[in-house]
């Protein structure tokens, strides 16, 4: 199984929150979760795929995987060691990464998040992830002060 994240696109940079960030993926790691699946949406996914591009030299076993909502767009996938399209093509566009991200927490057993508020993209996912039982570390919790 994998690790996902969700997070607001939102947030600035904040070493507190790469910190924590950083723990947690190497907490996943070390109980043996090696595959970790992102968005590529926002500044949170890109912390997360920034995150785990640096850990890639201490554990190369660990594959980040860009999940795509949108098979006939293109994507910068530098960050990542490969890229996914879901089985989405009968979905219509304007709730593809609603389903992007339903599948995402399906296919993970741990869901590493950065949700303050109770709206938006981020906020309905880590719902979905709650409603699904899945285990769920929330750093705006941790790092409230940001």
């Amino acid at each position: 199984m994998s690790v996902t994240f969700c997070g607001h696109g939102d947030i600035y940079y904040d070493s507190d929150i790469k910190q924590s960030l950083q723990k947690e993926i190497e907490t996943a790691i070390k109980r043996d979760e090696t595959e970790f699946l992102l968005g590529g949406y926002g500044n949170f996914d890109l912390l997360a795929a920034t995150v785990l591009k640096n850990l890639k030299s201490k554990y190369p076993k660990i594959k980040s995987t860009l999940v795509t909502p949108y098979i006939d767009k293109k994507y910068d996938t530098n960050l990542y060691d490969e890229s996914v399209y879901p089985p989405l093509e009968n979905v219509p566009k304007k709730f593809a990464i609603i389903k992007r991200n339903e599948w995402t927490v399906d296919k993970s057993n741990l869901i590493i998040a950065y949700v303050k508020h109770s709206w938006g993209g981020a906020s309905r996912t880590l719902n979905y992830a709650v409603k699904k039982k899945k285990d769920i570390v929330n750093l705006a919790n941790q790092n409230s002060n940001t």
